[in-house]
């Protein structure tokens, strides 16, 4: 399909700008930053979006590491295939056993740090010693106090970074090596990059406190920083993606 093939086109040229995936992370900062304190000031009044049952947060945000792993796995295997043995497309796909790793450790740490520092409330504000965990307040219909690192703020981040970071082995594919399904997953890959950045910036400016959303991001950041800038360039397991650098090297 045409259409798909020019808009993967366009795309490339975007990403192929060193600057767009250089500042990225920082720019996930800036925006915790910036959104806290715009909702610290009251400055952005309520909408669509901070109410969290709006449809990009129920079928997209709340299973956020499902459309990446269904997306990611089929671009990575098709991606870094071209002019690659079989093995290394199969050390490549071993990067989204790490990362889904790291989603668990993380979310699963922030559910455990809300567990042991909250306590139940009702709504009277009164604490009731006798509930000690949130599912257990939870169902009483009552409030859960607890520390609540921003889980939204850290797999917004991590998943947008991780895609950005895979998304560079398109770059070196000639357009003539490229099909319709291909050009696809990488359009719908940066669709999602634009909707994790959109649900981020609604994170930041309507929920959470200003260290929850700062935690969260700098927790996705991190996993990002330790994988795909300290880890991966210096090993081969999963090693990077195949780099545009390469493409020039090799003609």
């Amino acid at each position: 399909m045409a259409a798909a093939g020019s808009i993967a086109n366009k795309l490339i040229l975007l990403w192929k700008c060193p600057y767009t995936r250089t500042y990225l992370p920082h720019l996930f900062l800036f925006i915790s930053v910036l959104g806290s304190l715009l909702k610290y000031l009251e400055l952005v009044s309520q909408s669509y979006f901070s109410n969290s049952r709006n449809v990009l947060n129920v079928y997209f945000v709340k299973v956020s590491w499902g459309w990446t792993l269904v997306l990611l796995l089929p671009f990575i295997y098709l991606s870094n295939s071209y002019k690659r043995s079989r093995a290394f497309v199969l050390k490549r796909l071993t990067s989204l056993l790490v990362a889904t790793l790291i989603w668990y450790i993380c979310t699963e740490s922030f559910f455990y740090i809300e567990d042991v520092t909250g306590a139940c409330q009702s709504n009277t504000i009164q604490e009731l010693g006798d509930i000690t965990t949130k599912a257990a307040c939870k169902k009483a219909g009552l409030i859960w106090n607890g520390f609540d690192i921003s889980g939204h703020s850290f797999i917004l981040t991590f998943s947008a970074l991780t895609i950005v970071e895979e998304m560079v082995a398109m770059l070196q594919i000639p357009s003539s090596h490229r099909n319709t399904f291909l050009d696809c997953l990488y359009i719908a890959l940066n669709v999602i990059v634009a909707i994790w950045l959109w649900m981020f910036a609604c994170t930041s400016v309507y929920f959470h406190h200003f260290i929850d959303k700062l935690l969260g991001t700098s927790v996705g950041v991190l996993g990002w920083y330790v994988t795909y800038v300290v880890w991966y360039p210096k090993f081969s397991l999963p090693g990077l993606p195949p780099q545009p650098n390469e493409q020039k090297q090799h003609a």
